[in-house]
């Protein structure tokens, strides 16, 4: 059953530069504390999306065009949950949840920890302070950060979809790359995105195949209330 969907979930979001990489909420769940637990079953067949470089413009740039007139919010996130949204059509006799990167509980805590969701999903490797033995640091905060085999820093993680009502109790779970392999690349790579994130330079720390384009950077480097502009919508 999980090879039918994701099959067809490959399908609709390839041509999107979407990818979408199965898990089961057990996995997530057993790495997280209770706060964080998305509620369902263990055996719960959930895939993350992720966007690569090519979604802008595969997909963002022909959705601006065509919905014009009613973008009044992010573009991108209207993007894909117009995308993710037509994506629940193709599965008519299924319960398909979404969640989306931006949503937020009544708690203010986000609706899903996205890079653990990416990492248990074994699509990109997230990289945190546990996994350099000789913390650097003391006392300051170290955020990690989630690094694709493919594409280096040069992708986001986008949403969740669930299928409640498939239940996966043999799927096998799939480890991530650690494409980051050496001490002294992982305390860089953790260097460059805390203290360094603007300049872009953690999203290269490995050889990547593909990079956001000149345009797209120029895009996400905009604040959002002025990217708008930069599409020709306001």
């Amino acid at each position: 059953m999980e090879r039918c969907v994701a099959e067809r979930l490959r399908g609709a979001l390839g041509p999107l530069g979407l990818e979408a990489h199965a898990f089961k909420v057990g996995w997530y769940n057993a790495v997280l504390q209770p706060a964080f637990h998305l509620p369902y079953p263990d055996d719960t067949l959930a895939f993350v999306v992720l966007s690569t470089p090519s979604m802008f413009d595969k997909a963002l740039k022909p959705f601006v065009n065509k919905e014009r007139l009613k973008i009044i919010r992010d573009p991108v996130d209207q993007c894909i949950s117009h995308h993710l949204s037509r994506v629940k059509e193709k599965f008519p006799d299924q319960r398909v949840d979404v969640m989306f990167d931006y949503e937020m509980l009544p708690s203010r805590k986000p609706k899903f920890l996205a890079q653990t969701a990416a990492h248990v999903a074994g699509a990109a490797y997230y990289y945190q302070r546990k996994d350099v033995k000789l913390d650097p640091w003391g006392k300051k905060k170290i955020f990690g950060v989630c690094i694709h085999p493919k594409y280096g820093g040069w992708f986001a993680i986008r949403g969740l979809l669930l299928f409640p009502d498939i239940q996966v109790p043999f799927l096998e779970q799939p480890s991530p790359v650690d494409c980051v392999s050496t001490e002294e690349k992982r305390i860089e790579l953790l260097e460059l995105f805390n203290f360094h994130w603007q300049d872009g330079r953690y999203r290269d720390i490995i050889e990547v195949k593909e990079r956001y384009s000149e345009e797209q950077k120029a895009y996400f480097a905009t604040p959002p209330a002025e990217r708008l502009r930069l599409l020709g919508l306001s």
